[in-house]
């Protein structure tokens, strides 16, 4: 999912790519920013690309 995030994939896009809803889809978005405690996408992006 982060690779997903990282190629700029809106909720509803990667939801439809992992066949889940793009409500599930922001609740994990969430979870790995609060586990990597990142709190905005600039940062979340930024380990996303670092993974490339």
């Amino acid at each position: 999912m982060l690779r997903l995030v990282a190629a700029g994939l809106t909720s509803k896009e990667i939801g439809k790519k992992l066949k889940i809803s793009p409500r599930t889809v922001s609740k994990h978005r969430e979870n790995l920013m609060r586990k990597l405690q990142i709190h905005d996408m600039a940062g979340l992006l930024r380990i996303a690309n670092s993974l490339r």
